[in-house]
């Protein structure tokens, strides 16, 4: 795991579905509260709704790096080299939308779901996980706010958007950031 990293630079060289599915597969046995498993996985392979989703992004992106992002915000970001442009989202072959399912539905009632974020924050990290394991490159992309997902994918509203991973092989020549991980006595507490 240790060389997993976040790319913003994708081949467009199709990868075999069946690695998209096994990989939903794990993210699907992770654990959950009162094992409701709350989480729904949107893979988009359409060229028009990837377009749609990039354009609905970029949207919500500019008016964050223009208007609503404070400036240290934007100063951690600078050596990442990002910006409101997202060409990725078309790039890369696959668009993998987690949404979170803040209640169950029977009939006519709603059926609460407990620790949902949690939950759905354990089946991204398997997802994650089991993708890298896969030879697949990823990025964790959050624009916010994310209305506009459920919105282009026709989501119920007991859906929530969570996170957009694009997935594909790496770009040629493709770099990412050099960045260094705490070292395991600043994270890990003995007592």
């Amino acid at each position: 795991m240790r060389g997993r990293r976040s790319l913003r630079h994708f081949s467009a060289e199709p990868v075999p579905y069946e690695l998209i599915e096994e990989a939903v597969a794990v993210a699907a046995m992770a654990p959950s509260g009162a094992n409701q498993q709350p989480w729904k996985f949107i893979v988009v392979v359409d060229a028009e709704v990837k377009r749609a989703i990039r354009e609905a992004a970029e949207a919500e992106e500019f008016d964050n790096y223009n208007n609503r992002f404070p400036e240290e915000w934007l100063q951690a970001l600078e050596p990442f080299g990002t910006d409101w442009r997202k060409p990725f989202l078309e790039t890369a072959p696959y668009l993998i939308a987690v949404f979170r399912v803040d209640y169950g539905i029977a009939g006519e009632s709603k059926i609460k779901h407990y620790y949902v974020n949690e939950s759905v924050g354990i089946a991204t990290g398997f997802l994650l996980a089991a993708l890298h394991l896969a030879g697949l490159a990823t990025l964790t992309h959050t624009p916010s706010p994310m209305g506009f997902l459920g919105k282009i994918l026709g989501r119920p509203a007991n859906e929530r958007p969570y996170l957009l991973i694009p997935v594909g092989y790496p770009a040629e020549g493709a770099e990412v950031p050099n960045i260094q991980r705490k070292a395991l006595a600043e994270v890990l507490v003995r007592y």
